[in-house]
């Protein structure tokens, strides 16, 4: 199972980076494509197209082109479920400590990470920002361990 998780511009420019990385790492998950990037306009339209009618739509589209963006694709077994916990709740006055928007956030609107919520979002949203080419396929070392 796949995932897509993007580390976004205040994340980024906070320095957060390897933090958050470490920790999908530290887990167990396989980092199987990751890239920086500018989100342009017409991706993050594709990519927020559930919210677009929605009051914050715009500034969610703000958001996200505001600066520069981590995106990967994370695999292994629950990855979508296990990547949420550590993600934490969406606000993050009111996620737990521990997970990194409950270490890293204060509020909803600058929450540092996007996480697939499911299957099919992971399904449509990982095409938005890799094609199939930049998908790697190895095995950890430590997957008998995990």
């Amino acid at each position: 199972m796949r995932t897509l998780v993007l580390v976004k511009p205040d994340g980024v420019l906070r320095g957060k980076v390897g933090e958050i990385v470490s920790r999908f790492e530290d887990k167990g998950l396989k980092i199987v494509a990751m890239k920086m990037l500018n989100v342009s306009r017409e991706a993050a339209e594709r990519h927020y197209h559930v919210h677009r009618e929605k009051p914050f739509y715009n500034s969610l589209l703000s958001y996200i082109t505001s600066g520069p963006v981590v995106a990967m694709v994370l695999e292994g077994k629950e990855c979508i479920e296990i990547v949420r916990k550590l993600v934490g709740a969406t606000n993050g006055a009111k996620a737990e400590p521990g997970t990194i928007r409950g270490d890293f956030s204060t509020g909803i609107d600058f929450n540092l990470i996007h996480a697939s919520d499911s299957e099919e979002s992971a399904n449509y949203e990982i095409p938005i920002f890799f094609n199939e080419k930049e998908i790697v396929a190895y095995e950890r070392v430590d997957r008998d361990w995990l």
